[in-house]
């Protein structure tokens, strides 16, 4: 006979594993913002090959980078903030899911970041 501990001790995983994923984000979900929110128009259509230089590569990047980033634009002129007016416009209604979406979105994206010559 199988152990009531050994059921509930699957329960539980199951549960913490479902929240982790969440907490991590969900890539359809942030391939779907992406697109509402016109992010390629700026970070180019594969999101590695950006219209000006200075505009940051997302495809690749670090999941938790993106989300301080998109976190600190939200926050703008406020302590720890980022000040671009174009970027806080764009993140203002985003909550924190939709930017840990996001975030799991362009982190899952083929990087075309040099890390070695």
């Amino acid at each position: 006979m199988k152990s009531p501990y050994a059921a509930l001790s699957c329960a539980l995983f199951c549960v913490f594993a479902a929240g982790s994923a969440i907490a991590a984000g969900n890539i359809n979900t942030g391939k779907a913002l992406a697109e509402k929110y016109a992010c390629a128009t700026c970070h180019g259509k594969d999101y590695a090959t950006p219209i000006d230089p200075s505009y940051p590569k997302l495809a690749g990047q670090h999941r938790d980078y993106l989300e301080h980033a998109l976190t600190a634009y939200k926050r703008g002129d406020a302590p720890n903030g980022r000040n671009n007016a174009i970027m806080t416009g764009q993140v203002k209604p985003l909550s924190n899911q939709d930017i840990k979406d996001l975030a799991a979105y362009f982190h899952s994206l083929p990087p075309s970041l040099v890390l070695r010559r």
